[in-house]
C-alpha cells in the first residue's frame, strides 16, 4: 500500500510539473496573441452583441423619447407598425429605386475595376514605377469625404468651377450646365468620385493575393509559350478567384448600404430626386427628429435583407464557381 501511495504521489508530482511547463510555454509564446485576439472579441461583444438589446426599439413606440433606455423599458408595444409606416411612405418607391439602382451600377462598375487595376499593377516591370502608382492611387483613401468631396464640389461649381468653365470655353457646351444641381448627373458623379477615391485602396487585397501566387507557375507557363494575356487568364484570375468570390458576396449583401458621408457632400435640393437613398432618408427622418424606433426598424430591415442576400449570393456562387464563404 505504501508503494502504491508513493507511486501515486510521484505521478501526481510529474503531472503537476508537466502542467506547469505547458502553462509556462503557452504563456510565453501565445499569451500576447491571445490578449490581442481578446480585444477584438471584447469589441464585438460590446459594440455588436450587447447592442442587440436595442433592437427592441423597432417593435415599440419609442419615438420622441430623449432617453433611449427608458423608451425600451416603458414604451408601448407596436409590433410591425414602424415597418409598415416606412413601406407605405410616399417616397418609399423612389428611395428604393435610387438605393438599388446606384448600388447595382457600382457593383458592375466599381467592383471589377480594382481587380483589373491590381492585375495591371502586378504586370508593371519597374518596381519604382509600381510603388509610385500605388502611392498616388492609395492617397485619396486617407482623405475624408468632406475634403475630397469638397474639392470636386469646387471643381464642378456652376459659377466658379473649372470644369464648367473649361467645357464652355472649349465649345463643348453652348451654355454652362449645373452639374451639381441636375439629378441626371448625380449618379455619374458618385460613381466617378468613388472610383477615384477607392480604386487604389480597394486593390490592396487583390495585389496581396497576386503576390502570393508561386512564380514557378508563371515561369512554367512562359516556357510553354504563354504570353501575358494567357498568364492573366489561366493563372492569375483562377488563383485569386476565392478572394474575388468572397468580396463579391460581401458586396451583394451590402447592396442597401450607400454610405451617407459620400452622398451627403453632393446632395442638394435640386438633385434630391436622384440623391435621396436609404441612408440619407434614415438620417433625416430618424435621429434628428428623435424617431428612434422608426430608425431602428429601417436599420433592422436593412440587416435582414443583407443576411438574406448573403445566403443567396453565397449559394449561387458555390453552385456556379464552387467557391463561397462556407
Amino acid at each position: 500500500m505504501e508503494q502504491k501511495a508513493t507511486a501515486l504521489t510521484e505521478n501526481e508530482a510529474l503531472t503537476v510539473r508537466a502542467r506547469k511547463r505547458r502553462w509556462k510555454k503557452w504563456t510565453g509564446n501565445d499569451f500576447v496573441l491571445v490578449g490581442m485576439a481578446s480585444l477584438s472579441v471584447l469589441f464585438l461583444a460590446v459594440f455588436s452583441y450587447a447592442t442587440l438589446y436595442g433592437l427592441v426599439l423597432a417593435f415599440v413606440d419609442g419615438d420622441g423619447y430623449m432617453d433611449i433606455m427608458r423608451a425600451i423599458r416603458v414604451a408601448e408595444w407596436c409590433g410591425l407598425d414602424k415597418f409598415k409606416l416606412f413601406i407605405t411612405d410616399p417616397d418609399f418607391g423612389n428611395i428604393m429605386f435610387n438605393t438599388l439602382g446606384l448600388n447595382i451600377l457600382q457593383l458592375f462598375i466599381n467592383f471589377p475595376l480594382p481587380i483589373a487595376f491590381a492585375i495591371f499593377t502586378a504586370e508593371l516591370i519597374s518596381d519604382r514605377f509600381k510603388k509610385t502608382v500605388q502611392t498616388v492611387t492609395f492617397f485619396p483613401h486617407f482623405l475624408s469625404w468632406a475634403i475630397f468631396g469638397g474639392i470636386f464640389v469646387g471643381l464642378l461649381d456652376y459659377d466658379m468651377g473649372i470644369v464648367n468653365t473649361l467645357f464652355y470655353d472649349l465649345g463643348i457646351v453652348k451654355e454652362k450646365v449645373d452639374i451639381l444641381g441636375e439629378p441626371r448627373f448625380f449618379w455619374p458623379i458618385i460613381i466617378i468620385t468613388s472610383l477615384i477615391k477607392g480604386m487604389g485602396w480597394g486593390s490592396i487585397i487583390y495585389v496581396a493575393a497576386i503576390a502570393s501566387i508561386p512564380q514557378e507557375m508563371y515561369e512554367a507557363a512562359k516556357i510553354d509559350g504563354a504570353n501575358r494575356y494567357h498568364k492573366i487568364v489561366y493563372i492569375t484570375l483562377p488563383s485569386i478567384a476565392p478572394t474575388i468570390t468572397l468580396f463579391f458576396i460581401l458586396s451583394v449583401s451590402g447592396i442597401l448600404n450607400n454610405g451617407i458621408e459620400h452622398l451627403w457632400v453632393f446632395q442638394n435640393v435640386n438633385n434630391i430626386e436622384r440623391s435621396e437613398v436609404l441612408d440619407t432618408y434614415l438620417y433625416k427622418n430618424g435621429f434628428p427628429q428623435w424617431n428612434y424606433s422608426y430608425a431602428t426598424a429601417i436599420g433592422l430591415m436593412k440587416s435582414v435583407v443583407a443576411l438574406v442576400l448573403l445566403i443567396i449570393s453565397n449559394f449561387v456562387c458555390k453552385k456556379v464557381t464552387g467557391k463561397g464563404i462556407y
